[in-house]
């Protein structure tokens, strides 16, 4: 499941991609069939060690064409072991709402970025984050949990005071929200069976949807997407440096 959109937010072949906080590794599995030279990095050594199991596979089952590169680190946000206008490429993926110092990492991959990058940045709507909040206290407040709430505006803000020029925005997974409102008032912390029946039910509908992808929730999720989508999601370039005779 992709939180960017690479129809808004392309990526060429050879495109040397920073997957920043990559969890899972979902966007830099995209980005290695895609054919880019991805570094997917994470502070979680455990997940980090199933990316790199996940690309070995991909790479031994030909999922990758030719010329693409993998590699999974682990690393600090905040002090990211690559030189200055290392990539062409960055995502950070619901990473930001974890982050005490979030100026402190935006300004370490405008760093890495080289002049005329893009950068694609997602974080927890507003909207139902705010649900989630108020449903449950236990879906925060725990080691690593979200720590702030976004407005739109207040990240692209922050986004340009980092040096970024946003060109884009969205909304993403509405088909989620309710899931995550029905996970808080039931108990986050209640998995697999022993989740109430609803919560149960609406993972079921989650998994069909997701390895279906039929028309109708398609369709209806592009429709709520602008009113209840999970995530905020905005992409912007690193612009250029003026030339002296220009400044």
């Amino acid at each position: 499941m992709l939180t960017v959109d690479f129809t808004r937010f392309p990526l060429a072949p050879g495109d040397r991609v920073l997957d920043l906080g990559c969890g899972a590794g979902r966007h830099a599995f995209e980005c290695y069939r895609r054919g880019a030279q991805v570094v997917a990095l994470d502070q979680n050594g455990e997940e980090i060690r199933e990316v790199a199991k996940w690309f070995a596979a991909m790479k031994e089952a030909g999922e990758a064409p030719a010329g693409a590169t993998a590699t999974a680190m682990e690393g600090d946000a905040l002090a990211l072991p690559f030189p200055d206008d290392s990539f062409d490429v960055v995502i950070i993926s619901e990473v930001m709402e974890h982050i005490p110092d979030d100026k402190g990492v935006l300004a370490e991959m405008v760093r890495v970025l080289r002049p005329g990058g893009r950068i694609a940045v997602t974080v927890p709507r507003y909207g139902p984050e705010k649900v989630c909040w108020a449903l449950s206290d236990a879906y925060h407040e725990v080691e690593g949990g979200h720590i702030r709430i976004y407005r739109a505006d207040e990240l692209l803000e922050k986004m340009r005071e980092a040096g970024l020029r946003p060109y884009g925005t969205h909304h993403a997974h509405a088909l989620h929200s309710p899931y995550w409102w029905l996970k808080c008032a039931f108990g986050v912390d209640k998995d697999g069976d022993e989740a109430p029946l609803p919560v149960r039910a609406y993972h079921k509908l989650l998994v069909w949807d997701i390895m279906k992808k039929p028309l109708a929730t398609r369709v209806a999720e592009r429709a709520l997407n602008p009113i209840v989508g999970k995530s905020f999601v905005a992409y912007a370039t690193k612009p250029h440096a003026p030339r002296e005779d220009q400044a």
